[in-house]
């Protein structure tokens, strides 16, 4: 029998759920547990799919017994037990645990709301797997980088990037709790210019030359962006689409199938039986596609719940060197969770154009 590698996941919130059901899926890892602090429904379900529930603060073991949790032990429990640990704790937390991981010698995944600083690699499968190769921790990126590296880097790795601008319109708050903070009527600028996405895209890309701007709308159906890049010679739709048609997780949608807004791809997510109606591809909506001279322009959505989910699972086969090459990784984990290139691919498949490939894969081999 293949050895597996034993992963824990500390927190088991928006992020740590999913990736806790992701590495359930895969056949080259073992979940170990999940480690949290609460006793509500959220802990309860993973009691439902049978995970071992750890408590990540010992004060906190007493009150999730007494709910009725069957907890298994503390979190330095759940550490010893595993060979990796993927911290999913909120923003700062993460970066407390970061020496309890070290003292016990096992490796450690970080989420996009750390700073770089906390691993040293910010990771994007598809750009830079071969950097993150036997470290002992990585840091996966946020939702809006994760994306616009994937992007991006479709463009980047064929030469066509001279400079980029994005802007970036945030949800304002997670569906789960938008009876706490949701805003209403309103749009929020960040005020901090430009804001912290590009450069926080450039800790994968390093010599890519982008600026970004963000605000948060009243919607808590993930994020959009609008991306203007100035490319080094012409480049048409055609072969736009087709660079974008070649690169993993992204995939196509169309406002002339009824895919005009934010809900309506999230309704198709839905309609398709995703879990938790995730999408964990980039949708770029095709008929928004538009060149012209040495300037092209895209529109596309960014599920914050899904879209660093795979990359979370192959951070795993990376730093651990289960799987030491990118393109074996990803489609390991897209076939394992379900991710595609085309939605609808009976009657909405794009035609290839067999745009010649300019070095997309360099990065990650």
């Amino acid at each position: 029998m293949t050895r597996r590698v034993r992963v824990g996941i500390n927190g088991y919130g928006v992020i740590g759920k999913r990736v806790a059901d992701a590495v359930a899926l895969q056949d080259d890892m073992e979940l170990v547990g999940v480690a949290d602090v609460v006793h509500d429904y959220r802990v309860r379900v993973a009691v439902e799919r049978g995970y071992s529930v750890f408590a990540s603060a010992p004060d906190r073991r007493p009150a999730m017994e007494a709910a009725g949790i069957p907890v298994v032990g503390t979190l330095d429990d759940l550490i010893a037990g595993a060979e990796i640990i993927v911290d999913c704790t909120p923003k700062r937390v993460g970066a407390e645990n970061r020496e309890r991981y070290r003292a016990a010698g096992v490796k450690a995944v970080w989420q996009g709301g750390e700073q770089h600083e906390v691993a040293g690699y910010s990771f994007v499968a598809q750009v830079n797997y071969a950097g993150a190769l036997d470290r002992d921790s990585a840091r996966v990126v946020s939702c809006n980088t994760t994306a616009l590296s994937r992007v991006m880097g479709a463009l980047h790795s064929r030469g066509w990037v001279k400079r980029a601008r994005a802007v970036l319109f945030r949800r304002a708050t997670d569906p789960w709790e938008s009876h706490v903070n949701g805003m209403i009527n309103t749009v929020i600028p960040e005020t901090k210019v430009p804001s912290h996405q590009g450069h926080d895209l450039q800790k994968v890309i390093p010599d890519l030359d982008i600026t970004t701007l963000a605000g948060a709308g009243p919607h808590n159906l993930s994020h959009i962006h609008f991306a203007m890049v100035e490319t080094t010679r012409p480049v048409s739709v055609d072969e736009l689409r087709d660079a974008l048609w070649a690169a993993p997780r992204i995939a196509f949608v169309r406002a002339s199938d009824g895919l005009v807004a934010l809900n309506s791809v999230v309704e198709l997510m839905r309609d398709l039986g995703r879990p938790r109606s995730d999408l964990w591809e980039v949708a770029v909506w095709e008929d928004a596609l538009a060149a012209e001279e040495r300037e092209i322009y895209l529109t596309f959505q960014v599920h914050n719940e899904a879209i660093t989910i795979p990359e979370n699972i192959d951070c795993i086969r990376a730093l651990t060197g289960f799987e030491r090459n990118a393109e074996r990784s990803i489609e390991k984990t897209d076939a394992a969770l379900g991710v595609i290139k085309a939605f609808l691919p009976s009657t909405t498949a794009p035609i290839p154009h067999l745009v010649p490939d300019d070095g997309s894969k360099r990065n990650r081999e």
